[in-house]
């Protein structure tokens, strides 16, 4: 199965009810021309898209092919079962669905086979999902204290504290743009424009004001853009072994090899960290120092107090835990 062929299945889902109550099928969609099947596309994040067209790419692979029946699916489950994670086939699983419905096929995933066979696999192989380890203040000063002034160390310096200031998500943090943050007196101004729980591109904005410590994100942006000279575009770009700054933005990987690379650096263990580490770990930093809920979830953008709790499981669970009335 080509990913064009996934990514066209995908953006089907979101096409306008034609006679009868039915979707677009594939062949209709082409008669719509390439405007059409471009906000089709644009419907969906592009992570989103890649995400699903990997998938399907795993099931083909694999020997699947759409329509696929429930025996086929447990069967597909079964095998996977032994290496992947539950929640890795679960996306698998949502993938395959919306790719059945949007052909106009019966999704097998509703079946009660299938859906047996899946809790099956939790049962068996366990289903807690693995967390990025937070940094906290302590580690994020290690590595910071580590950086120099070469080229990357002024660009990852910019990326570490930006990153856990905003508590953005790596997608968010590589898809800044200069217009997206403002400068004043009272620190920086940052917008996102887009996010994962905000597709339509509402945006929100997030207040950086000045570190009172050594580490002030103001001050570490404002000497990464002087740097580099940067005057329009990506904020966060690319700087080869020479130390020239390149004109396309980083990946969201690349934010991931940065935090693993300046960990190892200040002597931490890198495995169990990622490019959402910063993220929780500034809500964890934030609640262990008291800021309140609704100020955390301003900077994060989460919608609920429920939305945020497996940010805070680490944190209450050391809130006056039973043991320390008694030992």
């Amino acid at each position: 199965m080509s990913e064009g062929y996934s990514l066209q299945l995908i953006a089907n889902i979101f096409a306008a009810p034609i006679k009868e109550d039915r979707r677009c099928s594939p062949a209709e969609i082409d008669t719509l021309g390439e405007p059409v099947r471009e906000l089709l596309r644009e419907s969906l994040a592009a992570n989103t898209r890649r995400g699903y067209a990997s998938d399907l790419a795993v099931f083909g692979r694999w020997g699947g092919v759409i329509p696929a029946d429930p025996a086929t699916v447990s069967r597909f489950i079964a095998e996977l079962s032994a290496t992947h994670a539950a929640s890795s086939i679960s996306r698998m699983l949502s993938a395959l669905s919306k790719a059945h419905r949007s052909a106009g096929h019966a999704d097998p995933t509703k079946e009660e086979v299938v859906r047996a066979t899946m809790a099956g696999a939790r049962r068996t192989y366990g289903s807690a999902q693995r967390q990025a380890q937070p940094i906290l203040r302590d580690e994020l000063f290690a590595m910071l204290d580590r950086l120099g002034d070469r080229p990357k160390d002024i660009r990852d310096r910019a990326i570490l504290l930006l990153g856990f200031s905003t508590a953005l998500r790596r997608a968010e943090l590589v898809a800044l743009d200069l217009k997206d943050i403002a400068v004043s007196a009272r620190g920086l101004t940052v917008t996102v424009r887009r996010s994962k729980t905000d597709q339509e591109g509402h945006g929100r904005s997030i207040a950086v004001p000045p570190g009172r410590t050594r580490h002030c994100p103001v001050k570490a942006l404002a000497e990464w853009t002087a740097f580099a000279q940067l005057q329009s575009g990506p904020v966060f770009r690319g700087v080869d072994k020479h130390g020239h700054i390149l004109d396309r933005g980083i990946s969201g990987e690349a934010v991931s090899l940065v935090i693993k690379t300046r960990m190892e650096a200040a002597g931490y263990d890198p495995s169990g960290f990622s490019g959402h580490s910063l993220r929780c770990g500034f809500v964890t930093a934030a609640a262990l120092a008291g800021a309140p809920s609704a100020k955390i979830r301003e900077t994060t953008g989460h919608k609920s107090e429920a939305s945020m709790a497996r940010y805070l499981r680490q944190v209450d669970m050391f809130s006056d835990p039973a043991i320390a009335r008694i030992l």
